[in-house]
């Protein structure tokens, strides 16, 4: 077995542990009927916390294996980056967990990790070589450390997320209500990502254009879904000549199906076909699981989180900011900055995930403003943590995936 195949099967090992051990935090805030049942609890989550851990061992295996035979820190590509944020989100929640012992936090934040992990393998695990400005340690110092401040500000949007699902009056329609459930259907769409994903796989589906980018440069490129949105000046080709990479334009009567909108040079219509997909089939995922359950995911949850301390909720969130917004600071803009004047002779370019970089910043520094100054904490400060988790989010999803730039896996 080699590094590469054992790196995969640890990363499926800790993917399986999480799963065990979110069942295991379900038995340990099970509500008590009996005398004995709190006991029972206590052992629940002593379970639940062991397994975690395990799964930690085995998620730091697969990083580890992985740079060892990769040569470099296993975060270049989709793949390898989100896994990594899954691993350390775990991390984070194993340190929070120990310093205050609250087993809802568990119920969230290791299925949030599940659906990162989960959303991670849909994406090609081949290792290839990096191209000459990724080659270099500030590159590896600058996404590790922005990985780690971002999951550990994603605590903060866990212990949030409690808190509201705890405080939400959910048997009356409000605004309040409304977004929470948003935040859950969101959630869902992930699921909906890994769906489609192998939907399409197990179809076998392939269609491949070749179309021009942003530069006026010709490419192809490979659809793995329908192509509802195509690339720039697509047009429809098939291998003729695989030693020399020939493509030749397909026959009308052989076409797959063909993409409804064109899209700019500077989006991705391969990735936004593939989010469009993900949007359907999370939407049916959703819509299924609230006529099962006869009501909302909201309501669904929040037994689960009755008997937590509110206060210790937002006392969590809070510190989580305190923490991951510094350690996200030197990530995601001091040594960034560093390696892009290394990379290409400037410390900052308004590229896209540049740009997002400096939004999520400014987006935690009016939260720490808010919450300092104005005494914004409770349900103001846990929507907060929720929006921001958002914002990471939509960093990572559509900024990496469906605008082209020096940052993103789109191109």
């Amino acid at each position: 077995m080699s590094l590469l195949d054992l790196s995969g099967n640890l990363l499926f090992a800790a993917f399986i542990c999480y799963l065990i051990a979110t069942i295991f935090f379900g038995g340990a805030i099970k509500p008590a009927k009996t005398g004995a049942a709190p006991a029972r609890a206590e052992q629940w989550g002593k379970w639940a916390i062991t397994v975690t851990i395990i799964g930690f061992i085995a998620n730091l295996g697969y990083f580890i294996s992985r740079w060892i035979y990769t040569g470099h820190a296993p975060v270049s590509n989709m793949f390898e980056f989100t896994t990594a944020f899954g691993m350390f989100l775990v991390a984070s929640f194993i340190v929070i967990y120990f310093m205050y012992r609250v087993a809802a936090l568990g119920i969230v934040a290791l299925p949030i990790a599940i659906l990162i992990i989960g959303y991670a393998a849909m994406f090609p695990k081949e290792v290839s070589p990096l191209v000459p400005s990724l080659q270099s340690h500030w590159l590896t110092i600058h996404v590790i450390c922005a990985a780690i401040g971002e999951s550990i500000l994603a605590i903060s949007a866990v212990a949030g997320l409690i808190y509201l699902l705890k405080q939400v009056d959910l048997t009356k329609k409000s605004k309040e209500r409304f977004w929470l459930e948003a935040v859950m259907f969101s959630l869902v769409l992930v699921v909906g990502f890994v769906v489609s994903s192998i939907t399409f796989g197990l179809m076998g589906y392939e269609a491949t254009y070749q179309y021009t980018d942003k530069e006026d440069v010709s490419r192809v490129i490979v659809y793995e879904t329908p192509a509802l949105f195509g690339m720039n000046n697509y047009v429809e080709v098939e291998l003729v000549d695989a030693e020399k990479k020939v493509y030749e334009p397909v026959a009308e009567a052989n076409q797959s199906f063909q993409p409804l909108v064109e899209m700019p040079a500077i989006i991705n219509g391969k990735k936004l076909s593939t989010v469009a997909f993900s949007v359907l089939f999370g939407t049916i995922i959703y819509l299924l699981i609230r006529l099962i359950g006869r009501r909302s995911i909201s309501a669904m949850v929040q037994p689960l989180v009755k008997k937590v301390n509110s206060q210790l909720m937002d006392e969590i969130g809070y510190r989580a900011v305190l923490i991951g917004f510094p350690v996200f600071t030197l990530g995601a803009l001091i040594f960034a900055m560093i390696w892009a004047q290394i990379a290409w002779s400037r410390f900052w370019g308004w590229d896209p995930k540049e740009v997002w970089a400096l939004v999520t910043w400014l987006f935690y520094a009016a939260f720490l403003h808010l919450r300092l100054s104005k005494g914004w904490e409770g349900k103001k400060s846990a929507w907060l943590a929720v929006i921001g988790f958002v914002i990471i989010m939509f960093n990572l999803v559509f900024v990496n995936l469906i605008i082209a730039g020096l940052h993103s896996y789109a191109a």
